[in-house]
């Protein structure tokens, strides 16, 4: 009788979760879990690993070390998009194919995109910040210069699912919407401008790409005043892509009216962090895409991949080049 692959589910996913969502594979599989929720227990649990769904927090990352320490290890799932917890690198060079989860959160962090730029539009926050203070800030919320998101011109910088999506949204919504991507898409709802043109014409900045070595610090300061006056800037992407004290000089300077953001350079923000206390800036703590759809549609794309490697059909959503068809080892 061949024996069960081996499925280490590292947290932050619910023990119950995963087990239940292999229950139909039977004996064809043995689904384990870390002793211990820290590094040793990372370390210890390695070692009998067929296939890996990894910790998309970060809190047990899987770099080089951990790749070394799983000589049997042959595919890693990710359940998200980012792969910036994992050392793809190493396991790239160890033969093992990496697969995230695209697409599976791209309408809710579209449409969180699309509510915080109504809400910077129309400085929701700010107004409610005043309500419950016991203000009546009506008049003041005149002088803020409320807009009508039609009227706005929105530049979407990256292009992939959550990207489009937003385009999709804004444009529907009536705006003139355009964007910039490494390889333009002719069949593109928006238009396609270089990325310091795209900046110059818009009065809504939506930053929706992935963190890499070549996307790190692309919208810095330089960049930053390109935008219009009263540029408004909404970042679903990653901390780092655009500085967090990039945007607050640019909010200080008067060149950003207000930022939505929900991802930072250091997460969690830390508690002191100027943003915190900026009365322009709308924040989330990195849960644009936590969306109960979002979230049953994660869990169905880690399921039927791992089910796919098991069963000796080609997984989805391969990101390091590998074969797609899972060799046991």
């Amino acid at each position: 009788m061949t024996a069960p692959w081996r499925i280490l589910s590292l947290p932050p996913i619910a023990e119950d979760v995963v087990r239940h969502l292999f229950d139909p594979l039977g004996d064809a599989v043995e689904v384990t879990f870390p002793q211990t929720r820290d590094r040793d227990g990372l370390i210890g649990a390695l070692p009998d690993a067929d296939i890996v769904i990894a910790d998309f927090s970060g809190e047990l990352a899987l770099d080089a070390e951990a790749v070394r320490a799983a000589p049997r290890l042959a595919f890693v799932q990710m359940p998200a998009v980012g792969t910036d917890s994992i050392d793809v690198a190493a396991l790239t060079e160890a033969g093992v194919p990496v697969a995230n989860a695209a697409g599976f959160n791209a309408r809710g962090v579209a449409e969180w995109a699309v509510a915080a730029a109504f809400a910077l539009c129309r400085h929701l926050a700010w107004a409610d910040r005043g309500m419950r203070a016991g203000g009546w800030p009506q008049m003041d919320v005149v002088a803020r210069r409320p807009r009508e998101i039609h009227t706005q011109r929105v530049g979407v910088v990256g292009f992939g699912a959550i990207g489009a999506e937003a385009a999709r949204l804004f444009a529907a919504l009536g705006c003139s919407v355009s964007y910039w991507t490494r390889r333009p898409r002719p069949e593109a709802v928006a238009q396609y401008r270089e990325l310091d043109d795209l900046l110059a014409t818009s009065d809504i900045l939506v930053l929706a790409l992935p963190l890499t070595d070549e996307t790190r610090g692309l919208i810095g300061p330089e960049r930053l005043a390109l935008l219009p006056n009263d540029a408004l800037l909404v970042n679903v992407a990653r901390g780092g892509i655009v500085p967090d004290d990039a945007i607050l000089a640019a909010l200080d300077s008067g060149r950003l009216a207000g930022a939505a953001l929900d991802v930072f350079d250091e997460e969690p923000l830390p508690e002191d962090h100027p943003l915190r206390s900026h009365e322009n800036v709308l924040l989330s703590p990195h849960a644009a895409g936590t969306s109960i759809q979002s979230q049953l549609n994660l869990v169905s794309v880690v399921r039927d991949n791992v089910t796919a490697a098991v069963q000796g059909r080609d997984v989805k959503n391969v990101v390091n080049g590998m074969k797609p068809q899972v060799t046991r080892r």
